[in-house]
């Protein structure tokens, strides 16, 4: 698994350009069953990748942090919201709470999560190739393709599945 993710950035950038092109003709002409053949995908995918192998998207990036989700949380961890905020989050570019760091804060050495049971909604749809409307997540998508060798695998079957 280490050498599918040391690789994953690389072979992103190379499908980068094809892969906006592909999503920009699905949003164009966006077929009836997409959702279901990517959920297909997904779920297919998913039988043989297991996140606790590579927590890639732990390691590297943080969700975004719901104000519900900072109140679960800091509950969980028997912290004030204000504490846990100062402690494990800032405010980004875009307004939206994040994590301080990377990794996450919350990863053990097994990649297994603290707060899984309370983990941010982000977390828990991650990465979102089994949500409704999916071809409004296409921007997302592309990006995940960077950090999820899973995403990159669906995206590589869809192109495969549904060529446009």
């Amino acid at each position: 698994m280490d050498r599918i993710i040391a690789d994953l950035p690389e072979k992103a950038k190379e499908k980068w350009e094809e892969n906006k092109k592909y999503f920009a003709k699905l949003k164009r002409k966006t077929p009836k069953r997409l959702d279901l053949l990517v959920h297909g995908l997904h779920e297919e995918e998913f039988e043989s990748t297991d996140c606790l192998d590579c927590a890639n998207c732990c390691k590297t990036t943080s969700p975004i942090f719901t104000e519900k989700d900072i109140s679960r949380i800091s509950k969980y961890l028997k912290m004030k919201e204000h504490q846990f905020i100062s402690q494990f989050l800032i405010r980004d570019e875009d307004d939206f709470m994040v994590l301080k760091s990377a990794p996450c804060h919350f990863l053990d050495q097994d990649n297994s999560c603290f707060i899984y049971d309370v983990r941010p909604k982000a977390c828990s749809e991650y990465p979102h190739t089994n949500r409704k409307k999916f071809v409004q997540l296409t921007s997302l998508t592309l990006k995940n393709t960077e950090i999820c060798p899973a995403v990159f695998n669906i995206v590589e079957n869809l192109k495969k599945k549904l060529p446009l």
